[in-house]
């Protein structure tokens, strides 16, 4: 049981726990953003073009609802397919989100990884399997040249 709680401890320390607790807490707090990006910002201007045309309200009725003295007796039954276009609107919405933050990381990283580039400051460990490389490539060119003679 011990040896649970020292891996445990190793875990969260190392930042692992938080780093995903981070991520999942940011994850809702966008989708929120997401949500009401697409239903406040651009689901209204799409109704307006096309004349009040709401999605989320759309469905198909399969049947219709028994009503009998202002007292439901069947309920409707629909297959609500404009919800579902404005999750699909979320999804991609969020989904180019997220490839642009992707894509910046990635430029981001890869300055920072290029050792020539001096505008950036290079990770230690980068720097420093740089110069092994450089080192193992000077030390080829040396044996290169010994082979020859």
């Amino acid at each position: 049981m011990g040896k649970f709680f020292k891996e445990f401890k190793e875990f969260a320390i190392k930042g692992n726990m938080i780093d995903i607790a981070v991520g999942v807490i940011i994850g809702a707090a966008f989708n929120k953003v997401i949500d009401t990006l697409v239903k406040k910002i651009i689901m209204p201007p799409i109704s307006l073009l096309t004349d009040d045309f709401n999605f989320e309200n759309k469905k198909f009725v399969l049947r219709e609802a028994v009503v009998d003295n202002e007292k439901v007796i069947k309920e409707e039954v629909f297959i609500g397919y404009g919800e579902l276009i404005t999750v699909l609107i979320n999804f991609f919405i969020i989904a180019w989100c997220v490839f642009l933050i992707v894509k910046l990381f990635n430029r981001l990283r890869n300055n920072a990884e290029d050792t020539k580039n001096k505008k950036v400051t290079t990770p230690k460990d980068i720097e420093l399997l740089n110069d092994l490389k450089e080192i193992m490539q000077e030390q080829n060119e040396l044996l290169k040249k010994q082979t020859k003679q």
